[in-house]
């Protein structure tokens, strides 16, 4: 039974990390987006954050060197992954139900790295884990109740949303209450190192090897959902909101603009040009061709 537990969770991480570099690569595939073009953008210069300049109100701008603000963009990127700074700016009342769902994990994945260290840092880890399982599953019971009482985010949720949320309380619960009734000789450091070397010597309690089942499969099954959102916000940030790069130097740029003007859309729309390229509807005049 242990060599079927290990098979497992050795499988659930290969599928995990398998799957986001899956996503990370198609999303890096797509097209070219359209830029909302939306100032300050993070890895400017200070001063021009503070009135949301850029460096193209500059004259002769491309005739200067470019200069990348990384410090910039980890004082926005820090706070909104962590605290999602975002959501509590925009949506507060979801704040308090999405921050402690996603706090808690953090938490979790920093359990299982101070794990790693050994019983040395018991006391830390101990408080960590008991604190990320708990956020987390309160967070999860919080959207469940959000989504089901909410008329308005009710007609936006499929039924994959609520299993979803279930899967994650029912996982870190399970794996909470094994932790709590295991036997003190079995450590959490003696359990990683035994999974880690693959030790079948190691007894595990069913409640406690139920629950890592559990979330091994849950840690392999988000990459494949809609719950990959962490990868796609690296990219909405970096590809949309703060992609700024000229193309006046870029030949790969130029050669997909120059191949998506070739596009033909087919869109019902008054206003479209059917028929025609991008290029030749981008220098036509939308009022002409409405008229028609």
């Amino acid at each position: 039974m242990i060599v079927g537990l290990y098979v497992v969770v050795y499988a659930a991480v290969l599928v995990a990390l398998t799957g986001c570099i899956a996503r990370a690569v198609q999303y890096a595939r797509t097209p070219l987006h359209l830029r909302w073009e939306l100032y300050p953008v993070p890895h400017e210069a200070s001063e021009r954050v503070e009135h949301g300049g850029s460096y193209f109100e500059e004259s002769d701008w491309w005739q200067k060197p470019s200069h990348f603000n990384l410090w910039g963009e980890l004082k926005f990127m820090i706070p909104e992954m962590v605290f999602l700074k975002g959501l509590w700016e925009f949506n507060r009342k979801l704040w308090f139900r999405s921050f402690p769902f996603h706090f808690g994990l953090y938490l979790l994945i920093g359990t299982v790295v101070l794990v790693a260290f050994g019983e040395a840092l018991a006391p830390v880890y101990v408080v960590t884990g008991a604190t990320g399982a708990a956020l987390a599953i309160l967070g999860a019971l919080a959207l469940l109740v959000r989504r089901l009482t909410d008329s308005r985010l009710r007609i936006y949720t499929a039924p994959a949303d609520y299993f979803n949320l279930v899967f994650f309380v029912v996982a870190l619960s399970a794996l909470g209450a094994g932790c709590l009734a295991k036997p003190a000789e079995l450590t959490l450091p003696a359990l990683l190192r035994g999974m880690a070397t693959f030790d079948t010597t190691l007894r595990i309690p069913g409640l406690l090897e139920a629950g890592i089942l559990l979330c091994a499969l849950l840690a392999a099954y988000i990459p494949l959902t809609h719950m990959s959102h962490f990868i796609a916000k690296w990219f909405t940030y970096h590809h949309v909101r703060w992609d700024d790069k000229a193309n006046y130097k870029a030949e790969a740029m130029q050669k997909k603009i120059a191949e998506y003007l070739s596009y033909r859309p087919g869109w019902a729309a008054a206003h479209m040009l059917t028929g025609k390229t991008w290029a030749e509807i981008a220098t036509a005049n939308p009022w002409e061709g409405a008229k028609k």
